[in-house]
């Protein structure tokens, strides 16, 4: 009979909306992104989504086609070619790429497909808990986001052979 009137309270708690979320999601970091002109082209907010870290990026005016994307050890984006973001962010000394036996990175992410109209979307999962990954993000000089000229092979230390970087925003963070 216990038993029986708890499952009755649970779901009529579930019915109403009166229960507990199963996880607490939300913004750890984002950032605005900009081109090597200054000029806006999308975001990227970094999210607690049940239990897991997922990168949720947004872009347009960018050229058709794969570009790498990564995140960077350096809360720097100096125009014109981005190189005050640094290498990827690799705080426990991998190799780069997810086809890499030694890798991957903490900051390598898949490619970013762009479509012919210039616009580009992209959800991708970041290893560790929120508070790993905000302790790799918000050391004491930042972290980049970084989108590349051309396509990551996913195997090639230390950068995936993307190219030029042509996309670069500081995360903030968010709470």
């Amino acid at each position: 009979m216990h038993a029986r009137f708890s499952i009755l309270l649970l779901s009529a708690a579930l019915l109403t909306g009166n229960a507990a979320p199963a996880s607490n999601p939300g913004p750890i970091a984002s950032a605005a992104l900009r081109g090597t002109d200054g000029s806006d082209k999308g975001t990227a907010t970094i999210v607690a989504v049940h239990g897991k870290i997922e990168l949720q990026l947004a872009v347009q005016g960018l050229p058709a086609g794969e570009h790498g994307t990564h995140l960077h050890t350096i809360g720097r984006c100096d125009p014109p070619d981005f190189t005050s973001a640094g290498g990827h962010l690799n705080p426990h000394g991998k190799m780069h790429g997810s086809e890499n036996p030694q890798g991957a990175h903490l900051g390598d992410l898949p490619n970013l497909n762009v479509g012919d109209n210039g616009k580009g979307a992209l959800i991708a999962s970041i290893p560790g808990t929120p508070q790993e990954v905000a302790a790799a993000l918000f050391d004491a000089d930042g972290t980049a986001i970084v989108i590349h000229a051309g396509t990551d092979d996913y195997k090639t230390d230390p950068s995936g052979n993307s190219g030029g970087r042509i996309i670069c925003g500081v995360l903030t963070r968010a709470r």
